[in-house]
């Protein structure tokens, strides 16, 4: 059984509604358990150069295609 923690953050306003509108969420608890639990599974959360590993993996598939 998992464990259930209550938790709080201090955002500029600014912030939150940009993200509620990145995550489709209206709500600020949605809002930030969609934004918490997609950090926790992206690929590049660890990567220290996103970019060059995303344009890595472009280029792989349109050689790929080729």
């Amino acid at each position: 059984m998992a464990k259930i923690m209550h938790v709080q953050t201090v955002l500029v306003v600014e912030d939150l509604e940009a993200l509620k509108i990145k995550t489709g969420e209206s709500s600020t608890k949605d809002a930030l358990g969609k934004a918490v639990h997609h950090f926790l599974e992206c690929e590049y959360t660890q990567v220290e150069d996103m970019w060059a590993k995303k344009l890595e993996r472009v280029v792989r598939r349109k050689k790929e295609a080729i």
